[in-house]
């Protein structure tokens, strides 16, 4: 009869470093890290299976801070260098974080290849609609008319829906959530990880030092969850952005290749077809 033993399971402080975490005091990062390093250890998944891919940003301190496998990359380059890793490493859990700066500005081209040659790779987008490590520049997801240090007049831009950008490049799962909801964000990252193919979880955060109140009406604890994860925006005319819940986004299947398609503030997939 065998004696080994099985070695004891997982915990998040295992997926803690001892590197000082340093990101601003309020920082929504600090949440999401935390949901992150709370999650890993329920996937069933060896800790040397998963690795941690970054760009450019504040929230690209993050392979410092979990005790994995990890790449610091260029910035906008992390979807590039995550695909090579998950093409050659299949079995490996292969996680991007990245901001709306660098995901959706100099690495847009490769974040939409990255997710319609779906992989694999999960996607953890952090927006909090500024350029928050080089001190306050607009971002592609600043509203229209914001005023930054390099838009002193405002931005002439209408801000990317990364949503949209998503489903449009045919994600095969795509979500919302927000830092400060730990317990729809916890979830929301289970069902990401378990999806058979490359997941987009955009995470909406505030940025307290350079853009507070980025989300003030998902936040703000007058505002239901589930309207708050709903939020969107819509665009009919040039112009700031109009919130509006009227777009719930279902689970209609816009693309027969969508097999995992969750409609922000549920957790429903929709029927593969």
């Amino acid at each position: 009869m065998s004696t080994a033993t099985l070695p004891p399971p997982l915990t998040k402080k295992d997926f803690q470093t001892d590197q000082e975490v340093r990101w601003c005091p309020g920082c929504g990062d600090y949440a999401i890290l935390s949901a992150v390093q709370s999650v890993f250890p329920e996937l069933g998944i060896k800790r040397e299976n998963f690795v941690v891919v970054s760009g450019i940003g504040c929230s690209s301190r993050f392979p410092y801070y979990m005790n994995t496998f990890g790449f610091h990359t260029i910035h906008g380059r992390a979807p590039a260098v995550a695909t090579g890793i998950k093409a050659i490493r299949p079995e490996l859990e292969v996680w991007v974080a990245t901001g709306d700066g660098d995901a959706l500005s100099i690495g847009g081209n490769h974040t939409i290849h990255m997710l319609r040659r779906n992989v694999g790779i999960k996607v953890l987008l952090f927006n909090n609609k500024i350029y928050g490590l080089t001190k306050g520049q607009y971002s592609p997801t600043s509203e229209f008319n914001k005023k930054t240090k390099s838009t002193p007049f405002g931005s002439v831009d209408r801000p990317f829906n990364p949503m949209s950008l998503a489903i449009g490049s045919e994600a095969t799962f795509v979500a919302r959530s927000v830092d400060v909801f730990q317990a729809h964000l916890k979830e929301t990252l289970k069902h990401a990880a378990v999806h058979k193919g490359s997941a987009f979880v955009e995470i909406l955060q505030n940025c307290n030092i350079f853009n507070d109140g980025a989300w003030f009406c998902p936040s703000s604890s007058a505002t239901a969850s589930r309207r708050a994860i709903s939020w969107c925006t819509t665009r009919t005319t040039p112009g700031p952005p109009t919130p509006s819940c009227s777009h719930t986004w279902s689970t209609g299947q816009a693309s027969p290749r969508r097999s995992a398609y969750f409609a922000p503030g549920t957790i429903s997939p929709a029927t593969k077809t």
